[in-house]
């Protein structure tokens, strides 16, 4: 875990004793110091405090042996946690979990606070629009950090990303660091599941944006309200200052209802909302766009972004560019060159006749909106590859099974990762119900169902694999082999010709 160095702006000592509320039992840390919090056994270095919290299988506190070795000073536990510690003080909370983000942020004095701090949440675009912004920021010569599902970066460096939104306390000191190397701005990814898991605790941004909200992660969350107001507890003011609202929909038009904060609306075609489009006009190879913005702003420009949820992403983060100082005319300058994000409707040329593109969609109505664009966009035949991930909400697989029949002229069911489950019965599940057509077809080996796309494709044509987009590995069973598909999809290509 990346850790801040100068003592001035997060590695100094903290007494522990100062984290201690009045209804919080603990012995033994009156002279305790702190230097670091980590919520992993396995990244404590000397001088950490180690917060131990209840797993789905086994209780953090049982490793708090290998947290004592990696040199842990103290431990912060719930009360059953407490009774699985030895030779190490430890500090008893109801939550630990909620409170590894507000001690780490309190440790590194609150670093997002020092940096113009974004949150994008919402079931569609949160990559492309921080993405987005991070592109902005840094072509205007503004050093920024970013926090998401394909990658964390700290200016120009990349950091691996684990998971879209990091444990709170690795989020903490990534911020930390973020603000040691000057960043000034920070864009980060906030999932359902890190808000609801308190990974954004200790965290506070100068804006909360919302995108949409359709049919993903039921599993975790169980039904479309609970998702929901997972999504909606980041629009307060315990988390940020503003909210920018995409509002063609009904989620946001409900969440415009019940958030504490002042709104910015940001719209495709609502000339009532703040920043909306006054003019979009496709062209063969770029789109040019007239966007109207607060203060009767006008940003001319063009994109080469496909589609109009990328249009939606795109207005958005050209929306939060200005509110961050960034002026019109230099984002106008810069917005032609923009790319977006890895894996989202990326394309793989080899200067063959048909197009092939590779993208993330994995909800339905990501299926709809990539497939009714590519539509849109070829005169040829639309087919497509897509299955679905194992151990993961059931309930939409025939529903993303039916959005692949129906916008494909030819669908190809298969593999995403299984996981723990038998391929079969997943695209089982999706084509429930579903009549094939005649040139759809089902194969479970992934790279082989991008071959039979290929190998399918005539000029004028596109191929589109979805699911996976810029993900490197298949897990199958546990284990995670190499897999890419736009290299698998580069080699069908090379091989056909």
């Amino acid at each position: 875990m990346l850790r801040p160095h100068d003592p001035i702006v997060g590695r100094s000592l903290r007494a522990v004793s100062e984290l201690v509320s009045a209804n919080s039992s603990y012995s033994g840390l009156e002279n305790v110091m702190v230097t670091g919090v980590s919520i992993d056994s396995h990244q404590i270095e000397a001088g950490d405090l180690f917060v131990a919290v209840a797993g789905a299988k086994t209780h953090g506190a049982t490793y708090a042996g290998n947290a004592k070795l990696n040199g842990a000073i103290a431990v912060l536990t719930d009360e059953v946690g407490a009774a699985l510690v030895k030779d190490l003080p430890v500090l008893v909370v109801a939550d630990p979990r909620a409170k590894a983000g507000v001690i780490s942020a309190w440790l590194h004095n609150e670093p997002m606070r020092d940096m113009f701090s974004v949150a994008v949440t919402g079931t569609n675009g949160k990559t492309t629009v921080t993405t987005l912004l991070h592109q902005i920021a840094m072509a205007a010569g503004r050093q920024s950090g970013l926090v998401g599902t394909v990658e964390t970066r700290i200016g120009d460096e990349v950091v691996p990303a684990l998971r879209t939104t990091p444990e709170a306390s690795e989020l903490q000191s990534l911020a930390a660091v973020m603000r040691e190397r000057h960043m000034r701005n920070l864009f980060m990814e906030v999932s359902s599941h890190a808000v609801s898991l308190n990974r954004i605790g200790g965290s506070h941004f100068n804006i909360a944006a919302f995108t949409n909200l359709s049919q993903d992660h039921l599993d975790f969350h169980g039904d479309m309200d609970a998702y929901f107001a997972a999504k909606a507890a980041l629009f307060s003011h315990k988390y940020a200052d503003f909210a920018y609202i995409n509002i063609d929909s009904a989620w946001s038009k409900k969440l415009m209802d019940i958030q504490e904060l002042s709104v910015v609306q940001i719209s495709r075609n609502a000339k009532s909302a703040d920043w909306y489009f006054e003019r979009i006009e496709i062209g063969l190879h770029s789109t040019a766009i007239a966007i109207r913005g607060t203060g009767g702003i006008l940003i001319e420009t063009t994109t080469k972004l496909v589609g109009d949820f990328n249009l939606d992403n795109l207005l958005m983060a050209i929306a939060i560019s200005v509110a961050s100082g960034i002026d019109p005319i230099d984002i106008a300058a810069i917005t032609p060159s923009l790319t977006g994000a890895e894996g989202r409707l990326e394309k793989v040329d080899l200067g063959q006749s048909f197009t092939a593109l590779v993208d993330y969609a994995h909800s339905p109505d990501s299926v709809v909106r990539v497939l009714e664009t590519l539509r849109e966009s070829t005169t040829g035949k639309v087919i497509a590859v897509l299955g679905c991930g194992g151990d993961r909400d059931k309930s939409k697989r025939p529903l993303v099974g039916a959005a692949l029949l129906a916008g494909a002229d030819i669908a190809i069911f298969t593999s995403d990762n299984p996981r723990s489950e038998d391929p079969a019965q997943i695209v089982k599940d999706m084509v429930s119900g579903l009549t094939l057509s005649a040139t759809s077809s089902i194969e479970l080996d992934r790279k082989r169902a991008i071959e039979i796309a290929v190998a399918a494709a005539r000029a004028g044509d596109v191929v589109v694999i979805l699911g996976k987009g810029h993900e490197q590995g298949q897990d199958i069973a546990g284990v995670i082999t190499p897999f890419d598909d736009r290299l698998v999809l580069a080699t069908a290509i090379e091989a056909r010709q």
